[in-house]
């Protein structure tokens, strides 16, 4: 089946619930993204602190969250799936809130006692990364219970652009807490003598252990308020509940017999997979390295608050890549009921437009103009966003947290090779570069490691635009339209 059923319009006097739970989803996005991308902030403090070389000390730091990530979206969405996606969200925001505040913990010295090293911030990370690994399954599960067919692009759009908004607004309130603000200036000498407009408000450690806070917050707030279905929300009306319900066959309940052998062969679904696996590849870059890399070949420093906008770049225009994609998606299915039709062109244009941004990257003769670039790429891979999220609820349908867990699963798996990747060839083109030398890559200088450094980029970026393409090709063999599993006793339609 290739259409959808387009259902009236909405009711005037329907009731509005349903944005309150894509407020709450849209908050914990936001939340998501905070905590993940300040490691990336944190950064150089965490190799001044812990002792370590360069940033490429620092690959297992970011492998081990997108490993952890990866191999627990399936379980986790399987349980939304079971138990409804409020038991499970609670239980994993307070999880990962535990071990975003025992980041900040890591390497602290207490009473002549150093607690932990690199191998524990890998643990940390890691078991922080299992809690966020639930996250955008269960809301996938929520907005399929409580958002129509016509809206779901929408809805999936809106919570992205707030996690990717949060995301580019990170590196801004890293420096604000952490760095303070400094005006450029030279005293009588023609010395730097930076004068300081914000003095730093905390230290980096203790930003970890708020944002653990805020995390818990949200689930006290969530708990008293959000329930799994509109059919138990009483504020619900009849004509919001009947307009949520239009186009779904049946109203979708929690449940455990997911048939797995069906699932697990489904082409459709593997391709979905690979497809995010490439999208997520060159994205990890942009919460990874990319501030060191603003760092190492402009010379960008910590306390620019130009540096803090260039380095959220492709998160800010992401979030708008989102919203304007999501909504596409939707329009497209409302005018012509054709699923396979409103979701593969997004897909497409999106990934190919990411390869041909990253490969223009290197060429960037200015920190400004890498900005632009970079965030065009960022624009145009979460232009797709909408469109994969929806494509999880369409072929996944009451198994949607499943499918949403496996799409998310392979996707980060793909996220992981990416952050150790990018640090493996980094460390090798320094090697190369000190062998070169005749130097231990211990004794380069400053300026003899950003040398050393600048080509491994390169390389990255050149990987990261090939893979984008085939992300692309992905898209025209993924069919919205073919359920993942049979139900009501008929099977998916063959590809």
């Amino acid at each position: 089946m290739h259409q959808v059923a387009t259902a009236s319009l909405e009711s005037p006097a329907a009731s509005r619930v349903r944005y309150g739970v894509l407020g709450f989803a849209c908050g914990l996005s936001m939340i998501t993204y905070l905590d993940r991308v300040c490691v990336a902030s944190a950064a150089p403090a965490m190799v001044h602190d812990l002792g370590l070389q360069s940033v490429a000390d620092l690959k297992w730091v970011f492998t081990a969250f997108a490993l952890a990530y990866s191999l627990c979206e399936v379980p986790s969405g399987w349980l939304g799936d079971v138990f409804g996606p409020r038991r499970v969200l609670i239980r994993i925001v307070l999880w990962w809130s535990v071990f975003t505040a025992l980041t900040g913990v890591v390497g602290l010295s207490a009473g002549g006692v150093v607690l932990g090293g690199l191998g524990t911030l890998v643990l940390v990370r890691f078991l922080f990364g299992m809690g966020e690994a639930g996250a955008y399954p269960n809301i996938t599960r929520a907005l399929h219970n409580w958002f129509p067919p016509q809206q779901r692009g929408f809805a999936q759009g809106a919570v992205w652009m707030c996690g990717r908004l949060m995301g580019g607004l990170t590196p801004l309130v890293w420096m604000l807490l952490v760095e303070g603000i400094r005006r450029p200036a030279t005293d009588s000498g023609g010395r730097d003598a930076a004068v300081s407009l914000l003095p730093p408000l905390m230290h980096w450690r203790a930003v970890f252990w708020t944002f653990g806070l805020i995390g818990t917050a949200w689930c006290v707030l969530f708990a008293v308020w959000f329930r799994n279905r509109p059919e138990e929300k009483s504020t619900v009306n009849a004509a919001e509940l009947a307009w949520i319900r239009s186009g779904q066959a049946h109203a979708t309940a929690v449940h455990a017999d997911t048939p797995w052998r069906q699932v697990l062969l489904s082409r459709n679904l593997w391709t979905l997979g690979l497809m995010y696996a490439c999208q997520s590849y060159g994205w990890y870059f942009y919460i990874t390295y990319l501030p060191e890399y603003l760092a190492c070949r402009y010379d960008v420093p910590a306390t620019s608050t130009l540096g803090a906008i260039y380095k959220g770049g492709p998160l800010w225009l992401g979030a708008a890549g989102c919203l304007v994609g999501g909504l596409l998606t939707d329009w497209f299915l409302r005018r012509t009921g054709n699923l396979r039709w409103s979701r593969r062109p997004f897909g497409v244009v999106g990934l190919a437009g990411s390869g041909v941004c990253f490969l223009l990257c290197p060429a960037a003769p200015t920190a400004f103009w890498l900005f632009v670039t970079i965030s065009l790429a960022g624009f145009c891979t979460d232009f797709t966003m909408g469109a994969g999220w929806s494509t999880c609820q369409d072929i996944g349908r009451r198994h949607a947290g499943v499918v949403a867990g496996f799409m998310n699963m392979v996707g980060n798996f793909g996220g992981a090779v990416a952050s150790w990747m990018f640090g493996f060839i980094l460390q090798q083109s320094l090697d190369a570069y000190a062998a070169r030398l005749r130097l231990a890559t211990t004794a380069l200088s400053a300026a003899e490691k950003t040398a050393g450094l600048l080509h491994g980029y390169q390389i990255n970026f050149l990987i990261a635009a090939v893979i984008y393409g085939v992300g692309a090709l992905c898209w025209l063999r993924i069919d919205p339209a073919q359920p993942v599993a049979a139900e009501n006793g008929q099977m998916p339609e063959s590809q």
